[in-house]
């Protein structure tokens, strides 16, 4: 559904965005892919978002993935939740693309917030750096990163405008 109205007055105006889009809660461990405009929302609290849009076809997605570093083996449990990443990111980006037609300006911002705590700083800066590398080599541009210590952040995304705010 596009949340779009006739422009009002100049009739050689065009349609214009509706300012209220329909809302999408975004839960850690879980991505949602859009070709509407909708505005995606989600709490960071030891997770992080990519959000994703293209600013030609205004479609968008936000992936939201939880950061841990708790366990008996800190590199195992590294090793699985980068694998468990990479996958969800992998399969992110790959809807993302199909929904397009043509994908020309993509672009991704990453926001997060990081629990207080140095195993917790290693294990973001890990996945940070690993979700940074396989954008670029899928071609998409990171225009911003917002990194937050040890508060909760509350998210709102509209891939249509390619607007994040992060609280």
């Amino acid at each position: 559904m596009q949340f779009k109205v006739p422009g009002a007055g100049n009739p050689h105006h065009g349609v214009v965005l509706h300012p209220d889009p329909r809302i999408v809660c975004v839960p850690p461990d879980h991505f949602e892919v859009t070709a509407d405009d909708v505005l995606f929302t989600a709490t960071l609290d030891g997770t992080l978002a990519v959000c994703l849009y293209d600013a030609v076809e205004e479609h968008g997605a936000l992936l939201h993935l939880r950061f841990i570093a708790r366990g008996a083996s800190q590199t195992d449990v590294t090793d699985r939740t980068l694998a468990s990443d990479l996958l969800l990111l992998d399969r992110c980006v790959e809807r993302f693309r199909g929904a397009m037609e043509r994908g020309i300006d993509v672009q991704g911002k990453i926001a997060a917030s990081v629990e207080a705590g140095e195993p917790a700083r290693l294990a973001a800066d890990a996945v940070l750096t690993l979700i940074g590398e396989y954008l670029a080599d899928a071609g998409v541009t990171v225009v911003s990163r917002d990194v937050g210590h040890g508060n909760p952040r509350n998210l709102r995304f509209r891939p249509s405008m390619g607007q994040l705010r992060v609280d």
